[in-house]
């Protein structure tokens, strides 16, 4: 599972992160989040803002990002709110990372549908490339994640790497996927199987094959 325990709150990690600020631009986005809420609502913001300030370390880092706990206390500052109500969303949601990650995130769902579908092997061909779960590969591309349900069950098994999701795959789409993402490509995302578009049976419709092309009444039928 992921990791949910706080980076160590060192003097370096005090000295790095301490004056932590919203660059303008994502100032702007942040403030625009903000302004999506009514007046005195601001606190309602926190998810966003959380994952702005993730996506600057990322950008700063070269990385996926994660939240260092000075960032949180700034964006717990930024809204007027207590650190530990910040420091409650941010531990609970698997979208914030918690520790360093690699430049990409490769979460990978090991829920029983995916497991059925052949998760275990994702997973190993995943250890294989050298990623260890919960860490930064050596060189530095990699974090392998083992993730709960993220509801792509009827195109299983899938991962989810940074903000894309790649699903109906076998090793040997996954090592496809991997390969474009360290060459500096950007792959396919969605479904990986040939022929298919998004979640509709492989191999095409069996039933109901009239409402494909046209919005077929089949109450007389019935």
């Amino acid at each position: 599972m992921a990791h949910r325990s706080l980076a160590p709150d060192t003097p370096e990690l005090r000295e790095r992160w301490g004056a932590f600020a919203f660059s303008p631009a994502w100032k702007a986005k942040a403030d625009k989040a903000i302004a999506s809420y009514p007046e005195g609502r601001q606190k309602s913001a926190v998810m966003p803002l959380l994952d702005l300030a993730q996506r600057q370390v990322g950008e700063e880092t070269g990385t996926q990002g994660w939240l260092p706990m000075p960032v949180i206390e700034y964006v717990a500052k930024y809204l007027d709110m207590p650190v530990i109500r910040v420091l409650e969303v941010a531990t609970f949601y698997f979208m914030y990372n918690l520790v360093p990650v690699g430049k990409f995130h490769v979460q990978v769902c090991g829920t029983t549908p995916c497991m059925l579908r052949g998760s275990d092997d994702i997973i190993a061909a995943c250890k294989k490339r050298g990623m260890a779960k919960g860490e930064v590969s050596a060189d530095g591309l990699w974090t392998l994640t083992e993730v709960e349900c993220m509801g792509n069950c009827a195109t299983a098994p899938m991962v989810q790497i940074n903000d894309g999701n790649y699903e109906d795959l076998t090793v040997e789409r996954l090592d496809a996927v991997l390969d474009a993402l360290a060459a500096g490509e950007t792959p396919k995302e969605g479904t990986q199987e040939p022929g298919r578009h998004t979640s509709e049976p492989s191999g095409g419709p069996t039933t109901l094959k009239e409402m494909v092309t046209e919005n077929h009444d089949y109450r007389g039928e019935w």
